[in-house]
């Protein structure tokens, strides 16, 4: 892949892995200028550019043997740490991204269709009962509560979601910009997808109505219910991937997880 990104890049150009799972990244260097090159990156990413929610797309090209190269802005900068996730900026881009039209229509245009809870519910519970982890207790409990909380989750308005929020996504530039990066996971579905996941890893329960009114939203108990019910399917998800890549410690984590969100839901949600 290196001889043919040098062969589009030209002369001159020192072009190095960029790491990640995928190995399908690379920075080029040239004259003081860097590049991030990507290889059959989504039509997805020139919306993104566009909205100011990833670095400046500068070009696409395609090779002879038809992959697709996108080259970006390379900026300087760093993921944000964990607890800047509780911050303003996090919130205001969460937003833009849930409430853009422009970015909807473009993952539709691409053939994504809306997802929604009862799509989800009936994933899961296939996923898991072809994989025997039906057995577990903490599993029937978890599926019990997301048949319990599933009415509250419809009718909702669906809107594009990043869906893995984490804090290495983020990316703060020495401009003191905000980006949002890896988009390969985006879907059309609940908005409260994203912020749940960032609620229960980076903040602390009793900041959780703040950091909603720093989004633009007033909490209630209906939003609460909504967002448990996806934490729960999310957490049954990724215990199936973890049980199909043979991962016990890792399954057990996920066990552990589902656990703690059970508790909280009896206690909390349903009491």
């Amino acid at each position: 892949m290196i001889e043919w990104l040098g062969q589009v890049l030209g002369v001159g150009w020192k072009i190095t892995p960029a790491g990640g799972l995928t190995g399908d990244a690379y920075v080029a260097e040239k004259d003081n200028r860097r590049l991030f090159l990507k290889r059959n990156s989504s039509p997805f990413l020139a919306v993104l550019s566009a909205e100011g929610i990833v670095p400046k797309l500068i070009w696409t090209k395609r090779l002879e043997n038809g992959d697709v190269i996108t080259a970006q802005e390379w900026l300087e900068g760093r993921a944000l740490k964990s607890y800047e996730m509780q911050h303003q900026r996090v919130a205001d881009i969460l937003y833009k991204i849930h409430h853009s039209s422009e970015l909807l229509h473009m993952l539709m245009r691409m053939g994504k269709k809306p997802v929604t809870s009862d799509d989800s519910f009936s994933y899961v519970k296939r996923l898991l009962t072809s994989l025997g982890l039906m057995k577990h207790q903490e599993v029937q409990v978890a599926m019990k509560h997301l048949e319990q909380l599933l009415p509250k989750t419809r009718n909702q308005n669906l809107v594009v979601c990043h869906c893995d929020i984490n804090h290495n996504n983020l990316i703060l530039t020495e401009d003191s910009d905000v980006f949002l990066v890896d988009w390969d996971n985006a879907m059309i579905a609940d908005p409260v997808t994203d912020f749940g996941m960032l609620l229960k890893w980076y903040i602390p329960r009793e900041n959780w109505n703040d950091w909603l009114h720093k989004y633009g939203i007033t909490p209630d108990n209906d939003l609460f219910e909504r967002m448990y019910w996806y934490l729960v399917q999310d957490a049954l998800r990724f215990l199936g991937w973890h049980a199909q890549r043979k991962e016990p410690e890792k399954m057990a984590e996920r066990l552990r997880d589902l656990k703690e969100l059970n508790e909280h839901i009896r206690h909390f949600i349903l009491k």
